[in-house]
């Protein structure tokens, strides 16, 4: 057990006259204030994980005076999305420098509580809304948001001087899975009409008389959501007036049309849609453009997929993210997406950032149409990047610390080698989960006399393995950040928490590979505690700095906590991401077990004979899988985990994840299936293990859970199964999230202590 934290003092024999005498009790006095200060802060338990506000969406107004953001919460319960608005209260030192500062040895600067924030932002609408997706018209006057309220469920504007929102399209969703949705409304260039994606239903050679309880047919592949059955709404591209909404359905035909954005002269909305003569049975989205009289041409034709649209200001070029390989999966792609550029009028795409090789998303352009922001995961860590319209160098924002206040300038970095320290220190451990520009743009002169005419003001939201997102704003072009969000400081100024340290090694064939240790709360070096090591999902995930409120819970509970990124992971490259094609459980395994042995080698304090493992989803699997192939781990919970890719196959809604990850249909070689199955060494198991699944899980069937617990349970291994009901891939409701916290650290106290 985790006890309250010992501070021991080694004073020695001072004789002190006068002033020194009173010198001398101010010192101890501030430090034992200081550990008192300490001491008030209470270890995390698991019901906390509800008081983690989720701050998201940042979308600064195109003037840049001021930001929307969304901020989802637990209330009882029900989990709520509200909108806020902040202004930007954005200052520049027109003499400030722009570029990176010279390198140096410095340590980052490392702090538990951000500066206090200048002006609190305030809640855009009335307490009973809920609400997310905001969106600003270009001519700063209104916002545009998705809510259901008093039963009209759609798109609602409102003005920021008179929070009364005004009603001005129905929305009809559709339960389908569509991967990378991206936008699902927005503005023309003029501010008067809104385009927007809506589902109408479709029922080809269906019988319009069947009863709800009578047998239902099923004639497609794709015959499942996430959570239910598909319905027959397809999404089409619709466009409305805003001053009189007249809703018109611009596209149409059995296609999943999705992901609009308008041209720069407001002629034309670009979307995504897969137009394969079976789209169920080949996932490959491409770019097309609707006129305003239906009218609809396609950009691409390629055999990978598009994503991510954005059309220029200029109208010239529309910027997106793609894949290129033949076979691809609705989820967890191995391949990397790429920044491409394609001419309005079609044609040839561009790859702008292959030489990045890194996973890039939410490309966005500047102002000026000469530059596409993007976010990329570089080395556990989220970055904005930046690149030219017509290629040429990929630049990182850089942030620093520069004399206590977080600033930032973009830099000509390698993506593919890790940030050095700079002068100030490099705060290369904030993870960006959003952003957007504002239209304005700022002209400011560095100390050589040139003029750098890239300051734009940039609204971000970010996190770091210490605070929860928050909102900050600042000028894109570099100078001073500020944080104008302060959501989550009640939560983290209350708390003790513990802070990773990275750890780096080479694996057991040379490949480096990149992990974190967190120590327990109240650690000494002369205890031994046990070990959690957690996997994240995907397998194409990536774990980093970010915030986690469960490793959170799990040190202050009085674990050590080890979380890294085996080959499968991406922010390494692409050949690194494709390291677990064709052998789940391959290298991947032995990163983990190799990561396991070097903690174990450099922190005596780690009790080799008290670990404990866990996972969700493809996290899962490898947990299933690791008891399958070594005893060492002495306790073990499988969250929405797999454990026979065959049947997975055949239960889970995205079935060309296999097809992606080993080249085919199961009926192709079924061994080699089975052969990666944590089911088929069931028999080699002696971990005790907790199954945590939702009833409702179509990722991932909870049949997969209920296959690994019967064949532990049949062979004597102690095991329990824990079903949630009315539960996905992954927990919504906010009582079963701590439920299964809770009784995830109460097997572990079980086995391990």
């Amino acid at each position: 057990m985790c006890g309250e934290l010992r501070m021991e003092f080694n004073v020695p024999s001072i004789v002190c006259r006068g002033s020194s005498l009173a010198v001398l009790i101010l010192i101890v006095t501030l430090g034992l204030s200081v550990d008192v200060l300490a001491q008030t802060r209470r270890v995390m338990s698991p019901g906390d994980v509800l008081r983690v506000a989720g701050v998201s969406d940042a979308q600064i107004s195109p003037n840049g005076e001021w930001i929307v953001y969304a901020v989802s919460a637990s209330e009882g319960d029900t989990n709520r999305s509200t909108l806020w608005l902040a202004r930007s209260q954005l200052e520049l030192d027109r003499n400030a420098p722009t570029t990176r500062p010279a390198p140096s040895t410095r340590s980052p600067e490392r702090t538990h509580d951000w500066d206090d924030i200048r002006r609190a932002p305030i809640q855009l609408l009335p307490p009973t809304w809920n609400a997310s997706n905001p969106r600003w018209s270009p001519d700063n006057s209104l916002i545009a948001f998705s809510s259901s309220h008093e039963g009209q469920d759609g798109i609602w504007v409102v003005s920021p001087s008179n929070p009364q929102p005004r009603f001005v399209a129905a929305v009809q969703n559709t339960n389908f899975f569509i991967t990378y949705a991206g936008e699902t409304f927005a503005w023309s260039p003029n501010s008067k009409r809104i385009a927007y994606v809506s589902a109408t239903e479709e029922r080809p050679d269906t019988d319009s008389t069947a009863k709800p309880n009578d047998p239902r047919v099923i004639d497609r592949l794709q015959y499942k959501s996430r959570t239910s059955f598909s319905d027959n709404r397809r999404t089409h591209v619709w466009i409305t007036d805003i001053d009189k909404p007249e809703p018109r359905q611009l596209t149409s035909g059995l296609f999943y049309d999705h992901a609009v954005t308008f041209s720069g002269g407001g002629e034309e909305i670009a979307f995504l849609s897969n137009h394969e003569p079976d789209p169920d049975a080949n996932n490959n989205s491409d770019i097309f453009a609707v006129d305003m009289h239906g009218e609809v041409r396609q950009l691409t034709t390629t055999k990978g997929c598009e994503y991510e649209p954005a059309w220029s200001p200029d109208g010239k070029w529309i910027a997106y993210t793609a894949t290129k390989r033949d076979v691809t999966t609705i989820d967890s792609v191995a391949e990397d997406t790429h920044v491409w550029v394609i001419a309005a009028s079609g044609g040839a795409g561009k790859e702008l950032t292959a030489e990045q090789d890194r996973r890039a998303r939410d490309p966005q352009w500047s102002a000026d149409s000469r530059r596409i922001l993007f976010l990329a995961g570089d080395k556990g860590s989220t970055g904005l990047f930046r690149v030219g319209a017509d290629g040429g160098r990929i630049e990182r924002l850089l942030l620093f610390y520069l004399n206590g206040q977080l600033s930032g300038s973009f830099d000509n970095l390698d993506a593919r080698r890790p940030v050095v320290d700079s002068q100030p220190s490099v705060a290369s451990t904030f993870q960006i989960g959003s952003f957007s520009l504002a239209s304005r743009t700022i002209s400011a002169s560095t100390p050589g006399g040139l003029t750098n005419s890239f300051l734009t003001p940039l609204a971000f939201t970010s996190s770091d393995a210490l605070h929860p997102a928050e909102l900050w704003v600042g000028p894109a072009g570099g100078a001073a950040f500020r944080r104008l969000s302060a959501h989550n400081d009640s939560f983290v100024r209350s708390l003790r928490l513990s802070e990773p340290e990275e750890v780096n090694f080479k694996s057991f064939d040379g490949t480096p590979v990149q992990g974190w240790l967190m120590k327990p709360l109240g650690w000494r070096a002369d205890r031994k505690y046990p070990l959690i090591l957690s996997i994240h999902g995907g397998p194409h995930g990536m774990s980093g700095w970010g915030f986690n409120a469960a490793f959170q819970a799990y040190a202050a509970r009085g674990y050590a906590v080890l979380f890294l990124n085996p080959r499968g992971s991406s922010g390494y490259g692409q050949k690194f991401s494709d390291g677990t094609l064709r052998e789940w459980g391959g290298g991947d395994y032995k990163d983990l077990m190799s990561g396991v042995d070097e903690v174990l080698r450099r922190n005596n304090w780690i009790s080799p004979d008290r670990m404990g493992v866990t996972g969700g989803s493809y996290g899962g699997f490898m947990t299933n899988w690791i008891i399958t192939q070594t005893p060492r781990f002495k306790a073990a919970v499988a969250n929405a985990s797999v454990s026979n890719l065959i049947s997975f196959y055949s239960t889970s809604l995205y079935q060309d994840l296999v097809h992606a990850e080993f080249g085919g249909f199961p009926s192709d070689d079924y061994d080699l299936l089975w052969q990666w199955s944590p089911l088929r060494y069931v028999k080699q198991a002696t971990t005790p293990t907790m199954f945590i699944h939702g009833e409702q899980d179509n990722d991932v069937h909870i049949t997969q859970a209920e296959e690994m617990y019967m064949g532990l349970r049949r062979r004597g291994v102690e095991s329990v199964f824990v079903r949630y009901p009315r539960e996905g891939h992954g927990l919504r409701e906010p009582q079963h999230r701590v439920d299964a916290l809770e009784r995830t650290i109460g097997w572990f106290d079980r086995f391990l202590k």
